[in-house]
C-alpha cells in the first residue's frame, strides 16, 4: 500500500486513465470542425516568399506561455541573436512574461498580448479571439516584420496573427493546426526536449544549429540577476534566516493541482533536511500559494527544535528577488514548475517531482547530475494531461505519491 492505494488500484486507476486519454485522442467533433476550418482560412495567404539567402532585419519571436516555457526559449534566443546580430529581434508574449524577459539582452523590444487560452481567466465571448486576432495583426503589419518565428509548437493563433500581419516568411512547427499558416513548416519530434526544438527552429532556412543530443548543450537557460535583486534578496533573507546556515528553497506550489506532493511530505522532508544537513528551509510562492506553505511551516514551528530553521517568503519575492534568493541557494525543491526553472537558469541545484509531464520534453535543461527528476511508480506516467477534474485527484497520484525517503536521498547526494 502507498498512502492508502494499493499497487493493484493504481494500476487499475491507470488503464482507466489511459482509456479517457485514448477516447479523446482523436479530438472532440468541435476540435475536427475546428481543425477543418483553419486550413480553409490558411489558403488565404500566399505561400510565395523571400529567398532564403535574404537575411532578415526585422524578426519576430511569438511565446505566449508562461515562466517555464518562456525560460526554455532563451537558448533559441540566444541563438537567434548570435546568428543575426544586425537584426531587430522583437518578442511578443504575454503580459505574464514581461518579467521573464525584459532582462534578456538577445531580444531588442518586447510587445505584449493577452493570448486566448494563456490568461488564466474565464473563456469571454466566442468571437473575442477572432477579432482580437484582426487587431492585433493590423498592429503587427505597421511593424513591417520580415520574418516570424512561432515557438509554440501548436499555437495556430500564433501562426494565423503572423498570417494577418502579413509577415512574408513564417516558420513554426509541422502540425495540423499550424502548418496551414507557414511557409516554413519544421517537424515536431515527440520525446524531444522544448529546448532543442526551440533552438532547430529558429535555425531553420538560415543554417543549422547543430546536433544537440545532450541537455546542457548548446546553451544555458538564461536570467540575469541584477544586483538590486541581489541586495533585495539579502535583505529579505537576512530578517528571515541565519546567515551561516546551509539554506535549503522548497517551492510546493505548481499551475496544476494534480502536480502536487503532500503537506505531510513536505513536513517530513524539511525535518530531514533541517536535522540531517543543518539546513535553514526557506519556503517560497506566490501570495496565493501561502495556503500550501502555511500548514507546512506551522506544523514544523511547533517543535522548539526546528521552529527557527524554517521560514516562508509566501508573497514577498518578485521575479527577479526570487532569481536572487535561489542563487544564494544550495538546493531547490519542488513539482515541476516554472519556479523550479528559474532555479536552474541561475545554476543552482534541483529536485523536481514529476508526474503527468514529459520529463524527456519539458523536464530540466541541464546537468542531470545537478537537476534530478523524481516520479511515483504509478505505471500511466506520463499523461502531458493537466485538466483532470478536481473531483478526481484523489485517482491521480503520479506526484502525489512520490516517496519521501527517494527525494531524501537525493538530496543528500546533492548537499553532498
Amino acid at each position: 500500500m502507498a498512502h492508502g492505494i494499493s499497487s493493484d488500484q493504481r494500476a487499475a486507476l491507470a488503464e482507466k486513465h489511459r482509456q479517457a486519454l485514448a477516447q479523446s485522442a482523436g479530438g472532440t467533433r468541435r476540435e475536427r470542425l475546428r481543425l477543418t476550418a483553419l486550413r480553409l482560412a490558411g489558403q488565404r495567404y500566399r505561400r510565395r516568399q523571400p529567398s532564403a539567402d535574404t537575411l532578415p532585419r526585422r524578426i519576430l519571436v511569438i511565446r505566449p506561455d508562461h515562466l517555464g516555457d518562456l525560460l526554455f526559449a532563451t537558448p533559441a534566443l540566444h541563438a537567434l541573436r548570435r546568428r543575426f546580430p544586425d537584426a531587430s529581434i522583437t518578442a511578443l508574449v504575454g503580459s505574464w512574461g514581461v518579467s521573464v524577459l525584459s532582462v534578456n539582452n538577445d531580444i531588442d523590444e518586447l510587445l505584449t498580448c493577452p493570448f486566448p487560452g494563456f490568461t488564466r481567466q474565464a473563456k469571454g465571448s466566442p468571437v473575442a479571439p477572432y477579432s482580437l486576432l484582426r487587431s492585433e495583426a493590423r498592429r503587427l503589419a505597421a511593424l513591417h516584420f520580415d520574418l516570424a518565428i512561432i515557438l509554440r509548437f501548436d499555437h495556430w493563433w500564433g501562426a494565423w496573427l503572423a498570417a494577418e500581419a502579413r509577415v512574408p516568411r513564417r516558420i513554426g512547427y509541422d502540425v495540423p493546426s499550424t502548418s496551414p499558416f507557414l511557409t516554413t513548416a519544421v517537424s515536431y519530434v515527440p520525446g524531444r526536449h522544448e529546448v532543442a526544438q526551440n533552438m532547430d527552429l529558429v535555425m531553420a532556412e538560415y543554417g543549422s544549429s547543430g546536433s544537440i543530443t545532450d541537455a546542457g548543450e548548446p546553451g544555458k537557460l538564461r536570467f540575469p540577476v541584477s544586483p538590486a535583486d541581489e541586495e533585495t534578496a539579502g535583505d529579505l533573507l537576512r530578517g528571515k534566516s541565519a546567515d551561516d546556515r546551509l539554506l535549503v528553497a522548497i517551492h510546493p506550489g505548481s499551475g496544476a493541482s494534480v502536480k502536487r506532493w503532500r503537506t505531510e511530505a513536505w513536513i517530513a522532508l524539511s525535518r530531514a533536511l533541517i536535522e540531517q544537513h543543518g539546513a535553514q528551509v526557506v519556503f517560497t510562492g506566490s501570495a496565493g500559494e501561502a495556503e500550501l506553505i502555511d500548514p507546512v511551516v506551522a506544523a514544523l514551528q511547533e517543535n522548539d527544535s526546528l521552529a527557527g530553521s524554517v521560514c516562508s517568503l509566501a508573497g514577498l519575492t518578485d521575479l527577479g528577488t526570487l532569481a536572487a534568493v535561489y542563487r544564494r541557494c544550495a538546493l531547490v525543491v519542488g513539482p515541476d514548475s516554472g519556479p523550479l526553472h528559474l532555479a536552474v537558469a541561475v545554476s543552482t541545484p534541483t529536485i523536481h517531482l514529476y508526474g503527468p509531464v514529459d520529463r524527456r520534453t519539458f523536464g530540466p535543461w541541464g546537468d542531470p547530475g545537478r537537476h534530478v527528476v523524481l516520479t511515483s511508480d504509478w505505471p500511466c506516467i506520463p499523461c502531458n494531461r493537466l485538466d483532470w477534474p478536481d473531483e478526481t485527484l484523489a485517482e491521480h497520484g503520479c506526484v502525489r505519491d512520490a516517496m519521501v525517503d527517494d527525494v531524501i536521498a537525493a538530496a543528500a547526494r546533492l548537499l553532498a
